[in-house]
């Protein structure tokens, strides 16, 4: 066969998809993780990289943690990747927070919304070697003293930082009273509270799922309407403490990519979320599969944007 009649071929194969997978270009996606090591978003970054490859849907994933003001400083520079069309960013409620407290120079809607993958809701634990053992001995303590009470969680404008003023506020405590401990990532908050540096953490569950099964933290509270599948802590309702606040994260697509690029990113997503190593990190970590694509997507975080706002309000944070 001649060359030129060979080429012909392949590209012809290759459009219409007739091509063995190795033969077709690589896919290579680079995962923007917006926190330090060790958080909620960096373990979900991994685990959906790992999903991702499992499926066959991307050929390798390289991940790069940037972390500080509630996921800002990683936006700031996952925005210098625009067009990207093999470039993902983590992110979640805890981002929207970030931004309306911090009133970042950078936006979300400077990139392109992907998917939301998960929903879960907070745990709120003391050190193991605490004298406080209920979130009523916490109360106590923070009506006597509000500045004692040092709060240890994520950035500010964090869920739990949220949590913790909509409690102050639910128990006649003003919430500008707080002594809330921003954290770079997940990491740092967990050593924080495994040394007794803070009086109660906050977090998602499943990072502090395994040091409460140790015995190292002592849950006290979940931000949870009802009490949470397979564990054993009340929430905040049954406390009489009339707060429930949820967390969730998903991905977004670099900036300035077609309609095209941002359909297979969805696609590859839908793919990696169908796979055994994904159920397996739901599972693991007490997941909730939330999954919301596009621009139902898109219309999820605009919304969620404005009731974050009008909570931060009411609760006094701005």
């Amino acid at each position: 066969m001649r060359r030129d009649t060979f080429l012909k071929s392949m590209a012809a194969m290759a459009a219409a998809g007739a091509l063995p997978f190795s033969a077709h270009a690589a896919t290579n996606i680079k995962m923007m993780i917006p926190a330090n090591p060790g958080g909620g978003w960096d373990t979900t970054g991994r685990a959906l990289g790992k999903a991702l490859q499992d499926a066959k849907a991307a050929d390798s994933v390289t991940y790069e943690n940037k972390g500080g003001a509630a996921g800002a400083l990683g936006l700031a520079q996952f925005l210098n990747q625009k067009g990207d069309p093999n470039a993902m960013m983590v992110m979640g409620a805890v981002m929207l927070g970030g931004i309306i407290t911090g009133r970042q120079p950078v936006t979300l809607t400077q990139c392109t919304p992907l998917a939301r993958l998960t929903s879960e809701y907070n745990v709120f634990v003391l050190p193991a070697s605490s004298p406080f053992k209920t979130m009523a001995d916490v109360v106590a303590q923070l009506k006597k003293d509000p500045g004692s009470v040092k709060w240890g969680g994520g950035s500010r404008g964090s869920t739990e930082h949220i949590a913790a003023a909509m409690i102050a506020r639910e128990v006649g405590v003003d919430p500008a009273k707080i002594n809330y401990v921003a954290f770079r990532g997940g990491g740092e908050a967990t050593a924080a509270i495994l040394g007794g540096n803070v009086t109660v953490g906050g977090s998602g569950y499943s990072e502090f799922a395994e040091y409460i099964s140790a015995g190292k933290m002592r849950a006290i509270a979940v931000t949870s309407p009802t009490k949470l599948k397979g564990v054993d802590v009340p929430t905040l309702k049954e406390q009489g403490i009339n707060v429930e606040i949820g967390n969730w994260r998903g991905v977004y697509g670099a900036p300035g990519i077609t309609a095209d690029q941002r359909k297979a990113l969805i696609d590859l997503i839908g793919k990696a979320i169908k796979s055994k190593a994904w159920a397996e990190a739901l599972e693991k970590n007490n997941w909730t599969p939330a999954v919301l694509t596009g621009d139902a997507f898109t219309d999820f975080v605009d919304r969620d944007f404005a009731s974050l706002r009008a909570t931060m309000v009411k609760s006094g944070m701005i």
